[in-house]
């Protein structure tokens, strides 16, 4: 009964220390060279953020530019590896495995999720997944941080931008952008929205 205590402890810990995890790696990472490691910053920030902007081209446009979506195939490991670290270290400390266990599963999990989400949103194709209000507002979401880098670095669950004031809910200013049948309208309450958009919503 204690493993399995500390398991829901550390399944629950690693969902909250993820969007933690997330939200640091992509402002400090994936948006800063960090000195001669320039792969994240180079990858993320320069070739994905020039290819898929907040117009029409958050959407996948050139089949060429599919592989840019998604994180190279090792990145899972040395992530989930990363973000479980704390409770491994914990683990050794209180002798408590559970902690591992449910970390590991609640990390790998959100990291899946990170992936497929944020494929699903820049390739979209009806997918049930699409069909939710949740993914919904997390396209929402994703698409404004596309349009203003400093804002809404989570993408699965915006936790940690909502508690270090990065959370972005809707465009401070008109812009050109993207629409489609899984993307809400993010522009300025005062503004209106294009006929195509009221459609989309509807």
């Amino acid at each position: 009964m204690a493993f399995i205590f500390w398991t829901t402890v550390g399944f629950g810990g690693g969902i909250l220390f993820s969007s933690l995890f997330e939200w640091v790696l992509h402002r400090f990472v994936m948006h800063k060279p960090l000195g001669a490691f320039r792969y994240p910053f180079e990858s993320h920030a320069i070739v994905h953020h020039t290819v898929f902007k907040a117009d029409h081209t958050y959407l996948l446009i050139n089949e060429k530019d599919r592989h840019i979506v998604t994180m190279a195939w090792w990145n899972g490991p040395v992530l989930v590896s990363m973000c479980i670290l704390p409770f491994v270290i914990l683990s050794f400390i209180f002798q408590k495995w559970g902690l591992v266990a449910g970390s590991m599963v609640s990390c790998t999990a959100y990291y899946v999720a990170y992936e497929y989400m944020h494929y699903c949103m820049h390739v979209p194709r009806k997918r049930n997944l699409e069909r939710s209000g949740i993914f919904f507002r997390l396209n929402g979401h994703h698409l404004l941080h596309h349009r203003f880098m400093h804002k809404n670095f989570n993408v699965v669950l915006p936790i940690v931008d909502l508690l270090f004031g990065t959370l972005l809910v809707r465009s401070p200013i008109q812009f050109k952008q993207a629409e489609g049948p899984a993307l809400p309208n993010v522009q300025p309450r005062n503004s209106a929205p294009t006929k195509k958009q009221v459609l989309t919503n509807a």
